[in-house]
């Protein structure tokens, strides 16, 4: 049989197993065997050289021919195999993405601090307050004059406040929205502002950074009375009906008079515990120091007199709360830091 004959023969042979391949493994295993190293057709490529050289120029064009026309038909048929392929297997893999995971994912969970800052609101939303929001980048206008501090207060010192200019600082509480809201709302006004505020302190009890809660009533005829009856609604809803409020005097530069606030302890009965000890939560005293507050100090009505807050015409109260002593109280957590370590130890108990 002569070369050109045997070429022809391998050529035939070649494309009846192409035929045959129906898995892309089964045609790569066809390549092997009529294009591979060891292959006939590439050893009879290699022969031409020996054959007479009358012969060789259409042997070898008739060998190339042959090799380049198994490989463009080896091509074509491996691609439409991969695609068969592939379409079987995406058939028979489907996942139906609205079965439950297995095993289930853990749900997440709001933070303690988030969750009692919605049980505040919560509670405020239902006396009929609106939500607020300031910026916790603050001027010393509203932070501190506006809100009637002297010029030699404390908390003015570089070494209590986070300062980043002589007028800018980071806000020490949520106070200066008392302003701020009355600045863009006529009288009455009935507002909270929750938010971060920040001090230069660091121990169990506080952090450079914390969250508050900002309330302000002002209409015509507010009396006291009223800010008692705001707060003791506030503390039976948060720690529990049968809970009573008192209220000692204070001061704070932007109410007069001032009053701190206290709930009596839902931890023991009269400052003892159910085994006669000294109960430690209020140490004895059976009352809970949990916010101040009071009523809003005319000289600070007086810069949003022209907005309708004259302090001849209308009054009002104010007060604050630290969202993390509120959940602290509630919760029994001991160390204020606890809420700002990330340990999911801590964070799984109060899913």
């Amino acid at each position: 049989m002569s070369i050109s004959d045997k070429i022809i023969e391998l050529q035939a042979a070649a494309e009846a197993a192409m035929a045959k391949a129906s898995t892309t493994a089964a045609l790569e295993d066809v390549r092997v065997e009529f294009l591979g190293r060891k292959a006939e057709l590439p050893n009879l490529l290699r022969g031409v050289a020996e054959l007479p050289p009358q012969e060789r120029g259409a042997v070898g064009k008739a060998a190339n021919e042959a090799r380049k026309s198994l490989e463009r038909q080896l091509d074509q048929k491996a691609g439409q195999l991969a695609v068969a392929e592939l379409d079987t297997r995406l058939e028979q893999d489907r996942v139906d993405v609205t079965l439950p995971a297995d095993p289930l994912p853990a749900i997440g969970r709001l933070h303690l601090i988030t969750q009692t800052r919605r049980e505040i609101e919560d509670v405020f939303i239902g006396l009929g307050y609106a939500i607020a929001d300031g910026p916790e980048v603050e001027t010393v206008y509203y932070n501190f004059d506006a809100l009637n501090h002297d010029a030699t207060h404390p908390a003015r010192a570089w070494t209590d406040t986070f300062y980043i200019s002589d007028d800018v600082l980071l806000r020490t509480h949520t106070s200066p929205m008392q302003v701020r809201s009355m600045e863009l709302q006529k009288p009455p006004i009935y507002v909270i502002v929750p938010g971060r505020v920040y001090r230069r302190d660091s121990d169990i009890t506080h952090t450079p950074q914390f969250h508050q809660i900002e309330g302000l009533a002002v209409d015509e005829g507010i009396t006291l009375t009223d800010l008692k009856g705001t707060l003791l609604t506030f503390a039976r809803a948060i720690f529990g009906p049968e809970r009573e409020i008192r209220l000692r005097p204070h001061f704070f530069p932007f109410t007069e008079p001032s009053v701190e606030v206290d709930v009596s302890c839902f931890n023991c009965h009269n400052g003892v515990l159910d085994n006669g000890d000294r109960c430690g939560l209020c140490k004895g005293t059976a009352w809970i120091e949990i916010l101040g507050s009071g009523m809003v100090d005319p000289n600070v009505l007086l810069h949003v007199k022209d907005n309708g807050y004259d302090p001849e015409t209308v009054q009002g109260f104010a007060f604050g709360m630290g969202i993390e002593r509120i959940a602290m109280l509630k919760h029994g957590v001991t160390d204020l830091r606890l809420f700002y370590d990330n340990d999911i130890r801590f964070l799984e108990q109060f899913a």
